[in-house]
């Protein structure tokens, strides 16, 4: 799998990622992404800003975007 220095959760230059773009990512629109991005990026200040663990920051973020996404589409289809 290739190595990308791509900034998927918004880090600043200094702190670029080498790990691989998660195949998930390829799937989403550019909005999505970068909701994605900005949770992502949430998670790792919350953290502390370990390094080493940016693709599980990726798929927890992934994880939080989808179910506000889908929460927003239930809740649209409840109302009258």
């Amino acid at each position: 799998m290739p190595m990308t220095t791509n900034n998927p959760a918004g880090r600043h230059a200094g702190e670029r990622s080498l790990s691989p773009e998660p195949a998930s990512m390829q799937k989403y629109s550019d909005e999505v992404r970068e909701r994605i991005a900005k949770k992502a990026y949430e998670l790792y200040e919350q953290r502390g800003r370990q390094a080493e663990r940016d693709v599980e920051d990726w798929l927890k973020a992934e994880e939080l975007v989808r179910k506000e996404m889908n929460d927003r589409a239930a809740t649209r289809k409840a109302k009258p």
